[in-house]
């Protein structure tokens, strides 16, 4: 607990510093005036069949997380409406998943990635589980939020792992946008944990029924 407060305190100072001396990489697929640069506009034409099977199942589970992610903040929207302070929270959060989705419509368009044949399923699944956790209390719905970014956090590091040893540069910008998504993940978590997340009834269970689905859905994700 007290590591993760600490951490939510120094990260913010750490990234408005970072922010001021350079763009963020996600930018570059937000600013029409770099559509033409390669590394947004091309993917690896070199990558053996292993290596062009783990970056189409990377971008393909990243979309569709981004779709659930969404949608779970749209169900615990729905519910906690009416608490001005948790609401405003969860669009926040919400806010940046937003931004993560559209990038990552525009890297699956890039690499020519097939999407994950579960769109519509994660849509309904996200928002039955933010909904149905926001119905148990807000604490619970920061749990949720807790447990879904604690697998999303590790699964962002083993995808950095995965990419190290690819060098075309819309490679680089996606590590760079990885390390992005990441940490935006990690403070949402902080967030959650933050506003007693680990309050929530039956947290240990909660959690461990969250991360488990979660870690389900990725690897369905990665293959269908």
């Amino acid at each position: 607990m007290l590591y993760s407060t600490a951490r939510s305190t120094l990260r913010p100072c750490l990234r408005s510093a970072i922010h001021t001396q350079r763009p963020l990489p996600s930018s570059a697929y937000l600013d029409p005036a770099r559509s033409s640069d390669a590394s947004i506009s091309t993917t690896p034409t070199d990558l053996s069949p292993s290596q062009r099977a783990a970056l189409d199942a990377a971008l393909r589970v990243d979309q569709a997380g981004e779709v659930a992610a969404n949608y779970i903040y749209k169900g615990q929207l729905a519910v906690l409406r009416k608490d001005r302070a948790t609401a405003s929270l969860i669009q926040d959060m919400w806010e940046q998943e937003k931004k993560h989705l559209a990038v990552m419509n525009k890297l699956q368009v890039q690499h020519r990635v097939r999407p994950t044949a579960l769109w519509e399923v994660a849509k309904v699944a996200g928002f039955g589980l933010g909904a149905v956790t926001a119905l148990m209390g807000k604490e619970a719905a920061m749990a949720c939020t807790e447990a879904v970014e604690t697998v999303i956090g590790e699964h962002y590091d083993d995808q950095l792992k995965d990419l190290q040893e690819l060098g075309h540069p819309s490679i680089t910008l996606l590590r760079g946008v990885i390390r992005e998504f990441r940490d935006d993940e990690l403070e949402h978590l902080d967030t959650a944990v933050e506003h007693d997340s680990q309050k929530a009834p039956a947290h240990a269970f909660l959690s461990s029924v969250v991360g488990a689905g979660c870690k389900i859905a990725i690897e369905l994700c990665k293959r269908i």
